[in-house]
């Protein structure tokens, strides 16, 4: 939250219509308000009043945020609305690119573009015209617009915390094209096989002695059989936007012919562990993520990650695990419990998959190091590490399934342990 200032009541009393416009502004950025919370809100504040520095910004919070997702929204809207005299500069500043070289090249927090987006909605977005140079003291700028990157190549680097509603929207797009192939695995068992490389020595004597002789060699080969993939996504309170953008990926590789995978299966855990699977058959992506958040009631809450994998371990890994089954873990593993009761559920989820990929969106930031108790004891047991805060690390994930030998960052976090 912003650093609090004085507040003064107006003298031309218009105080009711500006809580009325901050209430429309945040119920633009996704938060549930309608006309009773605002008129609550204008009765909270006519009796509490705001003589202190904090107490009108808390009143409003009491009164507006019901869950802990919506803080970061209703911090960086009140700052502009409320605190920044400069508030509209700011807000087109976070939708219109800086020129590099001219203003500060600055990434926005989180929530920004959202609550920017929220209060310009109407207002003119286009970059204002540059005056024209005179004839004799004018200076040309030159711009090549072959360096210029594309939308979509903007939003494969961009972090899902950082988007705005439209560019979370086409990112969603882009997902439900992604692909997530898988080569199919050997079995030890054989099937007949006309150009097999191996004699069927069985059939070969009962054709012979139906026949009466041999008159051909049978031959057989090894099955090809395909695993499965089985997702367990963290939907703690820090991990909801980067949950939502995964599910929307599991849910098109769940419903994408051609991919090789056996069966999909999908866990959300929080402080407890949900089954998803089903829901995430449903032909509606939006649908089927509705399904999902009504079945899982720890939604945006805490986090107990080896709870929640013994769990799995106890009770779902013999069923959808099979043999050669890939495993993928979004978690930021910061779990405040026991770190050995971690280690060990983590060991033997690891000793049961063929393969076990953590993506973690922490790994976003340059100096991330497995510092967090939870980190240090979920590390050893992973065969791969990636990050997974934005389209390019999804996209690189299906290389890292593909190549069995892809460690990803494991190999520097093991350095630092």
């Amino acid at each position: 939250m912003a650093e609090h200032i004085a507040l003064d009541i107006p003298e031309d009393g218009k105080l009711t219509h500006n809580i009325t416009h901050f209430a429309r502004a945040l119920r633009n950025a996704g938060l549930p308000i309608g006309p009773g919370r605002v008129l609550d809100a204008i009765r909270a504040v006519e009796a509490a009043g705001f003589s202190e520095k904090r107490d009108f910004y808390w009143t409003l919070h009491a009164c507006f945020v019901t869950k802990p997702q919506h803080r970061a929204v209703f911090s960086q809207i009140f700052r502009l609305y409320w605190r920044d005299p400069r508030y509209m500069e700011h807000m087109m500043s976070y939708m219109i690119p800086a020129v590099r070289g001219v203003n500060e090249d600055r990434t926005a927090r989180a929530a920004e573009k959202r609550a920017a987006e929220a209060l310009l909605e109407g207002v003119a977005r286009d970059v204002p015209d540059m005056p024209e140079q005179e004839e004799d003291g004018g200076t040309e700028v030159e711009i090549d617009a072959s360096l210029t990157m594309s939308t979509e190549e903007k939003l494969r680097t961009l972090d899902f915390e950082q988007m705005s509603n439209a560019e979370m929207a086409e990112a969603k797009r882009l997902i439900a094209q992604m692909s997530l192939p898988v080569q199919p695995l050997r079995s030890r068992r054989m099937q007949a096989d006309l150009q097999g490389t191996r004699p069927d020595w069985r059939k070969t004597l009962r054709t012979a002695a139906r026949r009466g002789d041999i008159s051909a060699f049978e031959k057989r080969s090894h099955r090809i059989r395909w695993p499965n993939l089985v997702a367990l996504c963290d939907i703690s309170g820090s991990m909801s936007q980067y949950s939502r953008a995964v599910l929307h990926f599991l849910h098109t590789v769940s419903n994408t012919k051609g991919q090789g995978w056996s069966k999909v299966h999908a866990f959300t855990f929080g402080t407890r562990l949900t089954n998803i699977t089903r829901h995430m058959g449903a032909r509606d992506v939006d649908q089927a993520l509705a399904n999902a958040g009504a079945e899982a009631q720890d939604w945006e809450g805490g986090t107990r990650i080896g709870e929640c994998l013994q769990t799995f371990n106890r009770d779902w890994s013999r069923r959808v695990m099979g043999q050669g089954a890939v495993v993928l873990l979004i978690t930021d593993g910061l779990d405040r419990e026991d770190p050995e009761m971690l280690g060990k559920a983590m060991e033997r989820l690891h000793l049961s998959s063929r393969r076990l990929i953590w993506l973690n969106p922490l790994l976003r930031f340059d100096g991330f190091a497995p510092k967090a108790a939870g980190v240090r004891a979920m590390m050893p047991h992973v065969d791969c590490f990636r990050a997974g805060h934005n389209l390019a690390s999804f996209q690189g994930l299906a290389a890292a399934v593909a190549n069995a030998d892809d460690r990803g960052d494991k190999d520097r976090m093991m350095a630092e342990l």
